[in-house]
């Protein structure tokens, strides 16, 4: 790992032993981009990968170079209005009307490991070995306004951090209409986009296109990342697939408003922009104001999108995740949401809890309806103390009464939210974002808090850190269950209302901060209605989040497969739920509904006490299976193998750092009749290692598995022998395979 600055050539150069990054300082005082890809041994100069040339209908910075315009030269940080006519990643409101800037370089530093971000979730280094960061200052000589580009590269893998810092040194004040996180011009658009979409209880699925001519985009303007985009892609050669192949990931650490971009121009050149949604922003700088963007991380990798996954995997496991939690396998838990939601009694979830402890579960978590006058969705929101008519013995009482049934308690909570039938907002209704003499939306008879507003804020931690100081609770789900309308602030003036959204996200950040620091034995879970904000964000603060509301096993098959394109298994909240499934009313075998939420952290969301003797047997051995197992499922080396969106199979694994175990999932989604014979080829086995199928007996060497595959066939090949039962609909097995020795 290395970063080099070669003062004969102007030229910066990031490198480790898998990629290289290298931009230049032009004759105009901007940074050029020069390449980004595969490790290149360095050299001094590097100026022959800066191109010009004489075009038609150009304009040109300089009167006497008729070369060097910006439209057609890739470059770090573009600006607005010259001579560039592809979108900026700034644009500067100033007094006079102009929103024409010119950042020039100033100089450089360099520091080992990687510096804090203010107010905002990143990624970060425990030893300065790790990674070591540049920081480029550019300047604006008009304004005054600094411009600080920050690249962080890692030592281990093609891992490239981005963020810029504006500090205004000017006199006047200064609007960033457009503050881009990251920009990367690439030298062609021969790329597939890839993309994590949909909508509530169908979350990122994987979308994919060809880049052409114009604009491809996605992002948020919810208030919140957004179930219906995730604030990651892919840009992936058409070759690429899960085993080969070039891919470069790109993934905003950032839970509100973003866009995510790519625009191909007229000459076939490619330009990325990620950060914050420049529609819904402004934000005002008076003279001595900073401000930073979120950090945006790259991952490129020639080994195909399994490669990049693992990569993006192990960074946010151990340096985005933090806490005690980071590196814990998850309790088993159960959640009471769908065997009573709103309608139980203390008595009634303690028969739940007994039920659970019996199984073997460890954790018993109450959800919605415990606090306040909350009977139902209208009210209650903001009163954050127990009701005392349903829980006697409050909150207390029944974690303690938890506890002595030997399990831990846990507690859901909606803090960003308020009904107006609550005590919080008789006493304060001035603090929900509303516009004033406009109409007041609501989702589900809930209004937004404006958590922008410090006293807001505040007094939400004084209520939940009460809550958290005076109870034995060992788990947070923390929810969040509508979009950001009205967002408007009583509490900032005029020209501070474009910053309303950010300064939303960066109430919840503070928030989450505040809490997590003076309660750090406790798990937090993070939740938006599902998936609406699962990003890496909130991975900051809670290392793991409930991945969708849709806990249906075969819809949870794409979720949870798209989703590890990015997130690692151990930040997916999975639970096993009732049949009929209560969101798309399927019937599902209950082992597959085990078999997915195994590769996940795994809990229950059912009412035990009415299954059968045989279920609850069930039960017992997969809660046994799953804590046998837990460290390798959660922190092992994921692999996708088959792709529930292309066929009626789908399978993935895990394998242990070691490489002597392994976990495959496979699913079947339709039953066949006389059907053919099917394997699936694995990966990340030793192929030096022969590894025993515990189901049947075979041993095959890692070689054999990875080339040949893994028989998968089963009575659906022919005829169903007498005695023999047939496979089903919805079907799966979890194949175990352990290492008996090197060869």
């Amino acid at each position: 790992m290395a970063i080099v600055y070669h003062e004969s050539g102007r030229t910066f150069h990031l490198y480790n032993d898998t990629i290289s990054y290298i931009m230049t300082v032009m004759q105009n005082g901007h940074l050029g981009q020069l390449y980004y890809g595969k490790r290149l041994r360095d050299r001094e100069d590097f100026s022959h990968f800066l191109e010009t040339c004489e075009r038609p209908m150009t304009a040109c910075v300089f009167e006497t170079d008729r070369k060097f315009s910006l439209e057609h030269i890739r470059q770090e940080y573009p600006v607005f209005g010259t001579t560039d006519f592809r979108q900026p990643a700034v644009e500067v409101l100033q007094e006079n009307g102009s929103r024409i800037s010119d950042f020039r370089y100033q100089g450089y530093h360099t520091e080992p490991g990687k510096p804090k971000l203010l107010g905002l979730p990143a990624t970060y280094t425990e030893d300065p070995d790790e990674a070591e960061t540049l920081t480029v200052t550019l300047q604006d000589p008009v304004t005054g306004l600094k411009a600080e580009l920050l690249y962080t590269i890692f030592a281990q893998g093609g891992i490239l951090a981005r963020s810029v810092r504006f500090c205004h040194e000017g006199k006047s004040p200064v609007w960033l209409g457009r503050a881009m996180s990251l920009c990367l011009d690439l030298p062609d658009s021969s790329y597939v986009w890839q993309q994590l979409s949909g909508c509530w209880a169908r979350e990122r699925h994987i979308h994919s296109r060809l880049l052409g001519p114009g604009i491809q985009a996605i992002g948020s303007m919810r208030g919140h990342s957004s179930h219906e985009h995730n604030p990651f892609v892919v840009l992936r050669r058409p070759y690429t697939d899960e085993r080969q192949g070039e891919a470069v990931g790109i993934s905003l650490v950032y839970s509100g408003n973003f866009r995510i971009q790519a625009e191909v121009d007229a000459h076939d050149t490619l330009r990325i922009l990620a950060g914050i949604d420049p529609e819904t922003f402004t934000w005002k700088l008076e003279p001595g104001e900073v401000f930073q963007t979120p950090e945006a991380v790259m991952v490129y990798t020639d080994q195909g999108l399994n490669a990049m996954s693992r990569t993006f995997h192990g960074l946010y496991q151990r340096r985005l995740a933090r806490g005690c939690w980071r590196d814990r396998v998850r309790p088993v838990l159960i959640n009471n949401w769908e065997a009573t939601y709103f309608d139980f009694t203390q008595e009634r979830l303690l028969e739940i809890a007994s039920k659970a402890e019996e199984c073997g579960v460890e954790l018993f978590v109450l959800d919605d309806g415990w606090f306040g006058a909350r009977r139902g969705e209208k009210a209650g929101l903001g009163d954050w103390q127990a009701d005392r008519e349903r829980l006697p013995d409050g909150i207390g009482g029944l974690a303690e009464r938890v506890e002595a049934l030997g399990l831990k308690f846990g507690l859901w909570i909606e803090p960003e939210m308020v009904n107006k039938d609550s005590d919080l907002y008789r006493q304060h209704p001035d603090w929900i974002l509303s516009a004033p003499m406009r109409r007041e939306s609501h989702g589900r008879f809930q209004y937004v808090l404006d958590f922008s507003r410090k006293e807001v804020v505040d007094n939400l931690y004084e209520q939940l850190a009460e809550l958290l100081g005076n109870a034995k609770i060992s788990y947070i789900k923390w929810d969040m269950n509508r979009s950001i309308t009205e967002c408007c602030s009583k509490g900032w003036p005029a020209d501070r209302q474009g910053e309303i959204y950010h300064r939303y996200i960066l109430g919840v950040y503070d928030l989450y901060e505040r809490l997590t620091s003076q309660f750090p034995q406790v798990l937090f879970e993070s939740c938006a209605s599902g998936g609406g904000r699962f990003d890496p964000g909130m991975l900051y603060y809670a290392p793991q989040g409930w991945v969708s509301d849709d806990s249906d096993a075969i819809e949870r098959l794409k979720i949870q497969y798209g989703t590890s394109l990015c997130y690692p298994i151990s930040s997916m909240g999975a639970h096993v739920t009732e049949s009929p499934n209560h969101q798309v009313y399927r019937n599902t075998p209950l082992h597959t509904r085990a078999n997915v939420a195994c590769f996940g952290t795994f809990g229950y969301e059912l009412d035990l006490n009415k299954l059968t003797q045989k279920e609850t047997a069930e039960i017992k051995e997969q809660i046994s299976f799953m804590k046998q197992y837990r460290e390798i499922l959660q922190f092992g080396d994921f692999y996708r193998l088959k792709s529930p969106f292309e066929e009626n199979e789908a399978a993935w694994m895990v394998v242990s750092k070691d490489q002597k175990t392994a976990l495959v999932g496979w699913y079947r989604i339709l039953n066949c009749v006389n059907g053919r014979y099917t394997r699936v080829r694995l990966q990340g086995l030793n192929p030096q290692y022969c590894y025993k199928n515990e189901r049947s007996g075979l041993c095959c060497y890692g070689d054999e598995l990875m080339s040949a595959g893994l028989i998968t066939s089963d009575e659906s090949a022919g005829q169903v022998p007498e005695g023999v039962e047939p496979g089903m609909d919805f079907d799966s097995r979890i194949y175990v395979l352990k290492a008996e020795c090197p060869s």
